[in-house]
């Protein structure tokens, strides 16, 4: 097993105060001797990096250990206080804006939905939203340390799939520059990554990825997109599209183009079933969409979204030898739940010859998945060591 070690030569105090908070987080409430042994430092430069991070806030002692040999000891713990970060997603269909502490748990939540995501209404919303986050973190945004930012990566396309106003509107992203804008509301450091791939980021971090090292992540919301995650790094690619599962052709292209899995296992198909039949769109994330009494639209939906996902499940894991594939999204629970055992059913319809079948989990971190994500990263960027991101290390 990797080990996450320290370093006690000189010039390294930062490198060395990130990594004993990194074993800390992993390991839960430890002394400072298992601490030692555990990032492979001395007992005396951790214990002067203990006595700084406590000043600082960063770090809380627990009740002292009693009945063993020797001297008792004091485990020590993240103070969940210690800092705060501020998470935006901007989606297709709504605007989340959420506060994270140090442990990464969501304190404060906002949320603003739209028919389409309009610059001109957008863009103060997150003024506005940003003022609110202050004003209940009060004296403790002192210890905000950033906003991580996470969006799609070309918010004006597809806007035709939502209508011919949405279209129109939307087109203005292609000339907006997102975290610029972002970026001027605000004196704290502003992050940005795709959203799904911030999804996966909390997944990674919060959920499946402390047990799976090897795994593609779908996010089914208003559209479905995806992360990817190889050896336990988020992998992003050069331009940010790997993992990008909602442009995957479902076919061969004959006099036309073929459908992109976007156009198939998306929230939006089942949203326009909803419309068309005069009810709420936002049913979709509602466990009362399982309601019997509309049955006869999410059917239809769950065949058609889960035989594209089996494909895409099969296709990727020809490609990328996957321990797993995780369903999470933005939609209802149960909703979620029935696309799984669908999408399941319908992967026994591929020839796995030559390969094997990835285990299918579901999501462990939800609807928030983007937002919360998004607020991982300046955390990330202010007190982990690794420069890659989320690298998941075995400590022993």
């Amino acid at each position: 097993m990797k080990t996450l070690r320290g370093s006690n030569h000189n010039g390294m105090r930062q490198f060395n105060e990130r990594t004993v908070l990194r074993a800390i987080r992993h390991a839960g409430a430890i002394p400072k001797a298992d601490l030692a042994r555990l990032t492979q430092l001395s007992t005396q430069t951790v214990s002067i990096i203990v006595n700084r991070l406590l000043t600082d806030g960063l770090l809380l002692k627990q009740e002292r250990i009693r009945g063993k040999i020797g001297q008792p000891s004091v485990p020590l713990s993240i103070n969940p206080d210690g800092a705060y970060s501020v998470g935006i997603q901007l989606g297709r269909r709504s605007l989340e804006v959420v506060v994270t502490d140090f442990l990464g748990q969501m304190r404060h939540q906002w949320e603003h939905s739209y028919p389409y995501p309009n610059p001109s209404v957008v863009l103060p919303k997150i003024q506005e939203a940003l003022r609110l986050m202050q004003t209940q973190l009060g004296d403790a945004w002192s210890r905000c340390v950033g906003i991580g930012l996470s969006a799609p990566l070309a918010m004006h396309q597809w806007g035709d799939v939502m209508g011919a106003q949405a279209s129109l509107e939307m087109a203005a992203w292609e000339h907006i520059d997102l975290v610029a804008e972002v970026q001027a509301m605000t004196p704290l450091p502003v992050e940005f990554a795709k959203d799904t791939t911030a999804a996966c980021v909390a997944e990674l971090v919060q959920g499946t990825g402390r047990e799976v090292s090897r795994f593609l992540y779908v996010f089914v919301g208003t559209f479905v997109g995806g992360g990817l995650v190889l050896d336990g790094l988020i992998v992003n690619g050069p331009r940010g599209n790997a993992g990008a599962i909602g442009s995957m052709p479902l076919g061969l292209a004959k006099r036309s183009s073929a459908a992109q899995l976007l156009e198939m296992a998306s929230g939006w198909q089942l949203e326009q079933s909803l419309m068309q039949h005069k009810l709420d769109p936002l049913l979709v994330q509602d466990d009362a969409i399982m309601d019997s009494a509309h049955h006869n639209l999410i059917q239809p939906w769950l065949d058609q979204a889960s035989t594209a996902l089996a494909m895409c499940i099969a296709s990727s894991s020809a490609l990328l030898d996957l321990e797993a594939v995780v369903i999470d999204g933005s939609l209802s629970g149960q909703l979620l739940q029935a696309l799984r055992a669908h999408t399941l059913e319908a992967m026994q319809r591929y020839r796995f010859d030559g390969m094997l079948a990835p285990r299918l989990l579901a999501g462990k971190v939800g609807r928030h998945a983007r937002a919360l994500g998004g607020s991982l990263l300046p955390l990330h960027a202010q007190f982990f060591p690794d420069k890659d991101i989320f690298l998941k290390q075995d400590l022993v």
